[in-house]
């Protein structure tokens, strides 16, 4: 039988999942709500059912499913324990690692998803240009992974690029992890809705103050940008602002090739970038600003799956 893996990208909103074989040949992603009302036991039973049948599908191929690796929001340890996971409460201090890999009887490894995502363009995608870069990724949170030196920088404790909970509005939105003005709060796609409806709350004009505000999504937004709709365009250059301001404060730190934006609002990365460079180079020194490129990420929805099984231990395969 073929080896294969089967990658898991767990967001906040998502579940995908797929097999993974050599060459980082993926097949069909399979999507589900991410949904916790019931309780982590009620969803790790959800999650381990559609994984069996997955494994049932690899062998119908072919395919020997040696291990599981899945990327999972927020810090994650070693041994795969759900340390803190602010947009996924029900997750903390829970040893996903241990229980799924109880339930498959394989192998599987749990790391932060905005590490496998980097991992996954590093290998496969944008990354592949740049020998040090940022990915940062823009969904349910923002969610960041390091890569130098074509190595995937953990941190001591696992807990290194989290850029989505640096402060840009001091006193700012609360955020899930207990600060306020986190970057998170302002340029995640969650957070680009939540800036919409505050502009119309506030009175500002805007074809979306028609949509129910419990409606509204980022999506909504950038299509009504390129609409020319001015409320979210100053919604995506506000968001674009914030994200360049980060990246710049990262290119004095470490001096990167470059950034690979990824995750749901980069459908609308084209319209956030002006404000993203030059925010960038406002608050980069001009060697550090000039060298970083930012880019968007060129995988999508399987930059998180590829990077989690790559890094389940089968990545010689890759």
């Amino acid at each position: 039988m073929t080896p294969a893996v089967i990658g898991i990208d767990l967001g906040g909103t998502n579940c995908r999942a797929a097999l993974v074989g050599t060459g980082g040949r993926i097949g069909e992603i399979r999507r589900r709500p991410t949904e916790m009302v019931r309780g982590y036991d009620a969803w790790l039973a959800e999650l381990v059912a559609g994984l069996e049948e997955l494994l049932r599908q690899g062998e119908g191929l072919g395919l020997k499913v040696a291990a599981v690796g899945m990327g999972a929001p927020g810090l994650i340890s070693g041994d795969g324990t759900v340390v803190a996971s602010p947009n996924l409460p029900h997750l903390d201090g829970r040893p996903l690692a241990v229980d799924l890999a109880a339930r498959l009887k394989r192998p599987v490894t749990v790391a932060n998803d905005a590490n496998a995502s980097a991992w996954g363009e590093a290998l496969f995608g944008a990354g592949r240009e740049f020998n040090s870069f940022l990915a940062v990724t823009l969904g349910t949170g923002v969610g960041g992974g390091l890569v130098l030196n074509r190595r995937l920088w953990l941190g001591a404790d696992g807990a290194a690029g989290e850029v989505g909970h640096w402060t840009v509005v001091p006193g700012g939105r609360l955020c899930g992890c207990g600060n306020r003005g986190c970057l998170e709060q302002y340029a995640s796609a969650r957070a680009l809705a939540v800036s919409a409806r505050e502009r119309i709350a506030a009175g500002e004009a805007s074809a979306l103050a028609a949509i129910p505000a419990a409606e509204l999504t980022s999506r909504q937004v950038g299509e009504a940008a390129r609409r020319g709709d001015a409320l979210a365009l100053g919604v995506l250059e506000e968001a674009g602002g914030y994200l360049g301001q980060v990246l710049g404060g990262v290119a004095n730190l470490l001096n990167l090739d470059g950034a690979v934006i990824a995750g749901g609002a980069v459908e609308s990365f084209d319209l956030m970038q002006p404000a993203i460079l030059r925010a960038l180079r406002q608050h980069a020194f001009p060697v550090s600003g000039r060298r970083m490129s930012v880019v968007p990420g060129r995988l999508g929805d399987e930059a998180g799956i590829l990077g989690a099984a790559a890094l389940a231990g089968l990545s010689e395969q890759f």
